[in-house]
């Protein structure tokens, strides 16, 4: 048995530290991989034959390659492309007007009353669907679907994947709805939230600019032995493994399925909580359901600099605007905006 420590490129999140892992433990010679976002490198125990360290690393990239990540033996200098904004900001811009100009039209409630209407909640999902923190449920949809095809050339079981967790997200975000309403939360409690989860937001949104470090490790998360618990149910071989897959994705390490949760808590309200969470799948559906009937991948793009940087903006606006508009729905500011 050798240890060796070998840096990791393209460390986003906690999410990061549970693919890095646990396809890491999958390799037959390897005992055990232990990653560390902060220094964003992974130690790890195993009987290598004699390979050189920087052998072990090519051999191990190849198999995380395909989750946009590279081992080596020096660190590698984060490159940030800022001339990536030249395209990013209009089209961010772009998109936040003809949001903003539907709202004042009456016909979408974007960012009223303080709190994420239905419309918010499908786009955070549709960006939540394309970010480093929910890299772990398109590794999973892909070992499923490349497990189950072996003996099922069907789509069965990419269905019942989809169909599991688009049901499991609706009970699980009631049941968290209908846990807050144990609680009395008062209108200071709502303002602590609203201000909680725009700040969030705000985090996730600067981490999907890939330009700020520090903001890697704010990102909230599952409890590591929940997340690796959830992970877990995907070793199964039974029929119903692909519905139970869909289920535990409720419980893996992305920060935006974590704001939602939080906002369907303070709902105190299963409908609510419910409608909340299961709006957010739908909103996650299209690009995992591209993933598991396709090879898309956002990470092979040539853009997905671009995109990234697009989608963090979005969300940056949506967490500010969710700060101020909940600040104004409690009194504390005037109206900024004739919305």
């Amino acid at each position: 048995m050798q240890t060796y420590t070998f840096h990791v490129a393209g460390m986003h999140c906690n999410a990061c530290v549970l693919m890095t892992e646990s396809e890491l433990q999958d390799v037959s010679y390897i005992s055990q991989a232990k990653t560390n976002l902060k220094k964003e490198c992974v130690e790890i125990t195993g009987e290598f034959g004699g390979k050189d360290p920087e052998t072990i690393a090519t051999d191990l990239t190849l198999i995380l390659a395909k989750h946009g990540y590279a081992l080596s033996i020096e660190k590698q200098k984060s490159v940030k492309h800022w001339n990536e904004f030249k395209n990013a900001i209009p089209i961010a811009l772009a998109f936040l007007i003809a949001f903003a100009l539907l709202q004042n039209a009456g016909l979408v409630n974007l960012i009223g009353g303080g709190k994420p209407s239905y419309i918010t909640v499908f786009i955070i999902g549709l960006v939540a669907s394309v970010s480093s923190c929910m890299a772990v449920v398109g590794g999973l949809v892909l070992s499923m679907s490349a497990t189950f095809s072996k003996n099922d050339a069907s789509m069965k079981p990419q269905i019942m994947f989809h169909t599991g967790r688009i049901v499991s997200f609706f009970f699980l975000g009631g049941i968290i709805g209908l846990l807050g309403s144990t609680f009395h939360i008062s209108s200071f409690s709502s303002l602590i939230i609203g201000i909680i989860l725009g700040i969030v937001m705000l985090i996730l949104g600067l981490n999907l600019l890939d330009v700020f470090n520090w903001t890697k490790k704010l990102q909230p998360s599952m409890p590591k032995f929940v997340s690796k618990r959830a992970l877990g149910v995907s070793k199964f071989t039974h029929t119903f493994t692909p519905i139970l897959i869909g289920v535990a994705t409720f419980f893996l390490p992305c920060g935006f399925t974590q704001s939602m949760q939080l906002y369907a808590l303070s709902t105190g309200s299963f409908i609510t909580g419910g409608l909340t969470m299961l709006t957010f799948a739908i909103g996650t559906f299209p690009v995992l359901a591209l993933i598991s009937f396709s090879s898309f991948s956002v990470e092979k793009s040539k853009n997905k600099g671009v995109f990234f940087k697009t989608a963090g903006l979005i969300v940056i606006a949506f967490a500010v605007f969710n700060i101020l508009t909940s600040l104004i729905a409690a009194g504390y500011i005037a109206p900024l905006f004739n919305f």
